[in-house]
């Protein structure tokens, strides 16, 4: 049966988008969009990001940030999805330092300051051939603070990678964005594998393309490793 154009835009506004506007910090989360989180430009229509080379792969945000969260080091940090991860694909999580003589809400984060903190991966259920995502349809994405991170303050930055249309280079859709969070009571450790966005992923990334036939038995996450801490 051939679609015709109105039920082609049915179908695809059925597949939900979405943004990451609240946070969650230890299990309460913000009551306002946009509290600590800087405004991202899908703030209307939830659209993701294509391009791993636009400045848009780094923060996605329209304006500068109103205000800082905290949490203490070990602490579990989650972004909101309004309407839920509606896609497959990984999510990870990269924080990157403000400069003590910097405006945490104009600080660019160009270069190579981001470092990765968590990766939530495709895993493989006993007795099954396919991969599943354990975050897909998920309202709420979170991580571990690492216990040995510095204080200070920081952007942390969300990305939830979609490869539903990620068959060759460039389908892959990014939704994405970055909190302004001070960090207390933290350690001594050094966090490594710093990389720059753009700059830290190629359109032509294994972890960018994922063709669903033949089935996908194993699936490697873009950018550097994990730092544990």
């Amino acid at each position: 049966m051939r679609l015709l154009p109105s039920a082609l835009l049915l179908a695809a506004t059925a597949q939900a988008h979405y943004r990451f506007s609240k946070l969650v910090i230890n299990g309460e989360q913000e009551a306002k969009e946009w509290t600590s989180i800087r405004q991202t430009k899908n703030y209307q229509d939830d659209h993701g990001v294509t391009s791993v080379s636009t400045p848009d792969i780094r923060c996605f945000q329209m304006k500068a940030g109103t205000g800082t969260a905290t949490i203490a080091a070990g602490g579990d940090l989650g972004f909101v999805a309004d309407q839920g991860v509606t896609h497959p694909g990984p999510v990870q999580f990269y924080m990157a330092r403000v400069p003590d003589d910097s405006n945490v809400n104009t600080w660019e984060a160009a270069g190579n300051v981001w470092f990765k903190v968590a990766s939530i991966d495709a895993v493989q259920t006993a007795g099954q051939k396919a991969l599943t995502w354990p975050t897909y349809m998920k309202k709420v994405v979170s991580f571990t603070v690492p216990k040995s991170l510095p204080s200070g303050t920081y952007l942390v930055r969300v990305e939830s990678i979609a490869l539903h249309q990620a068959q060759s280079p460039g389908g892959a859709q990014f939704y994405l964005a970055c909190a302004q969070v001070k960090v207390t009571d933290g350690g001594s450790g050094t966090p490594t594998n710093k990389v720059a966005f753009p700059g830290a992923y190629k359109a032509t990334d294994p972890g960018l393309i994922f063709a669903n036939y033949p089935v996908p038995t194993s699936y490697t996450p873009p950018g550097p490793p994990v730092w544990e801490g």
